[in-house]
């Protein structure tokens, strides 16, 4: 019976002082749909890195695109849309002569 009693107490004292006496709640924030634009750009004629990506984001809808230049020398450009729960939407383009990769 004094085993059970020590444990109780000791289960009353740990309940009663938390272990981090400076702990804070963490923030809450509301759950509001995300807005933003963004675009970026990189031309570099010595190492030939040509690419970009631009989206605009309102709500559940976003649209963007971003191009690379491919191995061979094409440029692929993407274009892309999300619409509420549709997916990612895609079209793939690829623009330019096939170089050869030695020559």
């Amino acid at each position: 019976m004094l085993r059970f009693a020590v444990i109780a107490v000791v289960f009353v004292v740990v309940a009663a002082f938390p272990s981090d006496p400076h702990r804070r709640s963490l923030p809450t924030y509301g759950d509001a749909p995300a807005e933003y634009q963004f675009s970026y750009e990189v031309k570099d004629d010595y190492s030939k890195n040509d690419y970009g990506h631009s989206e605009d984001r309102s709500g559940y809808n976003t649209r963007g695109q971003y191009q690379v230049v491919l191995p061979d020398g094409r440029v692929q450009t993407v274009e892309y849309t999300v619409s509420n729960d549709s997916g990612f939407m895609a079209n793939v383009k690829a623009k330019g002569v096939v170089q050869p990769l030695y020559g």
